[in-house]
């Protein structure tokens, strides 16, 4: 259970659940590619690239800060490209990157529908085939993508439409490709949190500080992406993964921890269906 050595090329790094999941695999001495577009300060949003990379060398891993905007094909294929020239090869893809909208369908301007398809999709596609060359020679290579479970239940797109799309599309591509390299040995995945995640997209776009309050901090996808890729990749492939669930399955018994408010009552995140149930103990409230 250790990805000491490993090396792990993760878009949207700078802060948030990709941030979370880069120093959890610092801790075990891994090596990080920061491949995310903010360089400079920005004036509500915490974390740079580069501040990233501090933080991951002080958590115990190396870190090669990459301005990476996953819409541009050849900016995404040259840093992974000086990731693995850097660290000597790519074992894990983590596709965090993405953007948020939840406008309706007559209320999104075009130019938001094409940002989040380009970023959310079309970012996690290529982003992937960069990286194929690299896992491809890896000894235990996985693509791990935050996005929903597939469900096609209708109230899951109608308020959201454009949204939805974007993201059933990221998990649309682990589908895919866990069978088109399941003989290549690369373990294709998607990994979605249970709860809403205190995270800048929570804070900002969605729901404000009582939002924040009935979240789960980023640390428990980070937990969950290490015990999913830590594991063996010809035996991991093709699933839609739960944080909460993965954690359980590993031992974990005891989630108030990840709450940033103990006691509260959590919200569910969008995409969990109320009939998945949640490990003992976990109270949940699902939005209408």
């Amino acid at each position: 259970m250790s990805l000491k050595g490993k090396t792990l090329f993760i878009t949207g790094a700078s802060r948030g659940i990709g941030l979370a999941i880069a120093l959890r695999a610092a801790r075990d001495g891994a090596n990080i590619a920061v491949a995310a577009k903010t360089t400079e300060p920005h004036p509500k949003l915490a974390g740079t690239i580069y501040s990233a990379a501090a933080e991951i060398e002080r958590a115990g891993g190396q870190a090669l800060p990459l301005a990476v905007d996953v819409r541009e094909e050849a900016t995404v294929e040259a840093a992974a490209r000086s990731c693995a020239e850097r660290f000597g090869g790519i074992d894990i893809c983590v596709n965090n990157a993405s953007a948020i909208n939840l406008s309706s369908t007559e209320r999104i301007e075009m130019r938001r529908y094409d940002l989040i398809q380009q970023i959310n999709t079309r970012g996690t596609f290529v982003t992937t085939r960069a990286c194929l060359p690299y896992l491809k020679r890896a000894a235990n290579p996985h693509v791990l993508t935050l996005s929903p479970p597939l469900d096609l239940k209708p109230r899951w797109f109608a308020p959201h439409l454009a949204y939805s799309l974007s993201k059933y599309g990221m998990s649309l591509c682990m589908l895919g490709l866990a069978e088109e390299y399941a003989a290549a040995g690369i373990a294709c995945n998607a990994l979605w949190p249970r709860t809403t995640i205190a995270t800048a997209a929570v804070e900002f776009a969605l729901g404000g500080p009582e939002m924040m309050r009935r979240s789960r901090k980023p640390e428990i996808v980070a937990d969950a992406a290490h015990a999913i890729l830590s594991r063996p990749a010809r035996e991991c492939t093709g699933h839609f993964f739960i944080d909460d669930s993965v954690l359980y399955e590993a031992g974990v018994r005891d989630f108030g921890p990840y709450a940033v408010e103990p006691g509260a009552t959590l919200l569910a995140d969008l995409f969990i269906s109320p009939e998945a149930q949640p490990p003992p103990g976990v109270q949940l409230e699902f939005m209408s």
